[in-house]
C-alpha cells in the first residue's frame, strides 16, 4: 500500500514553510492584494527556504532530488499563505525544474548556478496564449528553425514577472515537427515586447503581463535540450499537478477561516457551526478539499517514480479548478455579508480561486 506520509526531512520543510505562510505571508497578504505588490523581504523570505535549490542536481551545488511529492506538500502550504506569494516565490522554478530535468550539460551548467544565489532570481515561462479554448498541445507561437537560428513569433499571456526576469522560458510549436519545444530566451531580446501589467480580478499582487514575440532571434542552442529537446507532456503534467496543489491550499484556507468563524459565530444562542446547514456545508467542503490533495499526491507519486502520470495529473487539475472554486464560495456564504467585505480574505480567496482554470503553466514541482 502507498504511504504518503512526510519524511523527516519533508515535515522539517513544511513545518518551515507554514510558519512562513502563516507569519510572514498572512499579515502582508491584504494589503499587498490592495497595493498590487508584495514586499520584497517577503519574497526573499519565501526564497530562502531553499525550494529551488533542492531542484538543481549536486555537482552544481544543489541538493540533488526534485520531488514532485514534496513539490505539492510546499505548494499547498505555500498557497495556504497566499496565491500571489506562492507563485511569485515559485515562479523561478518554471525555468530551473525545466532546465534541470532536460536541460544539456551546458545549459545547466550555465543557467542553474543562478538559482542558488541567497537573492531572489527573477525567472519566468510563458505558456498560456490570449483566446478562447487555449489548447497547450496546438500553441500559435510558432518557432522556425534557419542557418543555426531560431525565430519565435506568437503571443503569451499570464507571464508573471516577465518585466524583471532574467530568463525566460517561451513554449512554441516547432514549425519543422509541430511538436511543443521550449526556448529560453534572456531579457533584453530583440523583438520581444512587454505590455503594461495585466489587471486581473485575483492575483493582484503578482505581476503578470502579455508578452509578444516579434521575429525574436535566438541560438539553435537556446532550445531547451539542444538537439533531443524536451518532453512537453512531463511539463506540463508537472504543472498541472502544482497548480492542483495550489488549489488545495486556497481551499483549504477558505475552510479553516469558514469552520472557525461559524464556532465562534453566536445566532439564537447557539453557534452557527450547529445549524444543519452550515455543518453539512463544512463536512462536504472538507471532503472535496482531501479528495483533491489526494489526486495531486497519486499523480505526483507517478512522476516520482518515472511513470505516465497524464491521465492522473489532468484529473488532480480539473477536480481541483472546480473544488477551489466550491470551497471558497461556501467559505463566503457562512461569512454571510461578511463575505462579501474586502476586510475579510474570503473574498480574495474567491477571487483567486475562480481563475485557476486559467492559469496554465504558470506553476511546476
Amino acid at each position: 500500500m502507498v504511504s504518503f506520509t512526510p519524511t523527516e526531512e519533508q515535515q522539517l520543510l513544511l513545518d518551515t514553510i507554514r510558519r512562513y505562510a502563516v507569519n510572514d505571508v498572512r499579515a502582508v497578504a491584504h494589503d499587498a492584494d490592495e497595493a498590487g505588490q508584495v514586499p520584497p523581504e517577503v519574497i526573499r523570505a519565501g526564497w530562502q527556504i531553499g525550494l529551488v535549490p533542492s531542484a538543481i542536481p549536486e555537482e552544481l551545488g544543489g541538493f540533488g532530488e526534485m520531488s514532485a511529492l514534496t513539490g505539492v506538500l510546499a505548494a499547498e502550504e505555500l498557497a495556504y499563505g497566499d496565491l500571489a506569494v506562492a507563485l511569485q516565490v515559485l515562479s523561478p522554478a518554471l525555468l530551473a525544474y525545466p532546465v534541470s530535468l532536460f536541460g544539456t550539460a551546458e545549459q545547466r551548467e550555465n543557467l542553474l548556478p543562478a538559482f542558488l544565489e541567497e537573492q531572489f532570481i527573477p525567472a519566468t515561462a510563458a505558456l498560456l496564449e490570449p483566446g478562447i479554448s487555449f489548447d497547450p498541445y496546438d500553441l500559435k507561437t510558432v518557432a522556425v528553425a534557419d542557418n543555426g537560428k531560431i525565430c519565435l513569433n506568437g503571443s503569451k499571456a499570464y507571464v508573471p514577472l516577465a518585466e524583471d526576469a532574467r530568463l525566460m522560458l517561451v513554449y512554441a510549436r516547432n514549425a519543422e515537427s509541430g511538436d511543443v519545444d521550449a526556448y529560453i530566451v534572456e531579457k533584453g531580446a530583440a523583438g520581444v515586447q512587454i505590455e503594461k501589467r495585466e489587471m486581473l480580478m485575483g492575483l493582484r499582487a503578482l505581476p503578470t503581463y502579455r508578452v509578444h514575440f516579434v521575429n525574436v532571434e535566438i541560438e539553435a542552442a537556446a532550445r531547451l535540450g539542444g538537439a533531443v529537446g524536451s518532453d512537453f507532456s512531463v511539463l506540463l503534467n508537472r504543472s498541472q499537478v502544482a497548480l492542483a496543489a495550489l488549489a488545495v491550499g486556497v481551499a483549504r484556507a477558505s475552510f479553516e477561516y469558514a469552520r472557525d468563524y461559524a464556532k465562534q459565530r453566536v445566532q439564537f444562542g447557539r453557534p452557527i457551526a450547529q445549524n444543519q446547514s452550515i455543518a453539512f456545508m463544512l463536512a462536504e467542503m472538507a471532503m472535496e478539499i482531501d479528495s483533491a490533495r489526494l489526486l495531486a499526491w497519486e499523480a505526483a507519486w507517478k512522476l516520482d517514480r518515472g511513470e505516465d502520470a497524464t491521465r492522473e495529473a489532468y484529473l488532480a487539475k480539473q477536480y481541483a479548478d472546480k473544488m477551489v472554486l466550491q470551497v471558497a464560495d461556501n467559505g463566503l456564504q457562512i461569512l454571510g455579508g461578511y463575505g462579501f467585505i474586502r476586510e475579510y480574505p474570503l473574498e480574495r480567496w474567491l477571487r483567486n480561486g475562480r481563475g485557476f482554470p486559467t492559469f496554465t503553466g504558470m506553476a511546476m514541482v
